[in-house]
């Protein structure tokens, strides 16, 4: 059998140029890959990288019509602490991003916020005491 492992997720952006200008040069997220207008590859995790992809090209290339802008998936950057939640925020708005809800206390014991990149793209900022990810990459959750 395959092992599936997601290595690569891509956003739709409506400007390839001013999403690698948010992620790579705004945030500090190194560049794995970059062709100037069409696409941008970031490495944002063990095995992981993020690509910045022109919407319009997603929607041909997929061949299901145009988008509707920004879906219900919310990448998220899990933390080590209630102070990287503060740190990360604010370099997520002093890149240009919105911030949508402000650190605050989750129900579930952890610490929260959420921002939008420049295509209105919502992430999550939280660190969840419960959520570890051990040297080979892999992600354990557990009680936080």
């Amino acid at each position: 059998m395959v092992q599936q492992i997601v290595t690569v997720v891509t956003l739709g952006v409506s400007d390839v140029a001013r999403s690698r200008g948010f992620y790579a040069d705004g945030l500090g997220w190194p560049v794995v890959l970059d062709v100037p207008g069409e696409v941008c590859f970031l490495q944002v995790g063990h095995g992981l990288v993020l690509s910045l992809y022109s919407a319009a090209d997603q929607d041909r290339d997929s061949g299901s019509g145009p988008s509707t802008g920004p879906g219900n998936v919310v990448p998220a950057c899990n933390v080590g602490s209630d102070d990287e939640v503060l740190a990360l925020t604010e370099r997520f708005r002093d890149a240009g991003a919105t911030v949508l809800v402000e650190p605050r206390r989750a129900a579930w014991g952890g610490y929260y916020a959420f921002c939008a990149d420049p295509d209105g793209i919502r992430w999550e900022i939280a660190h969840n005491a419960g959520l570890v990810t051990a040297p080979d990459g892999r992600v354990t959750i557990g009680p936080a």
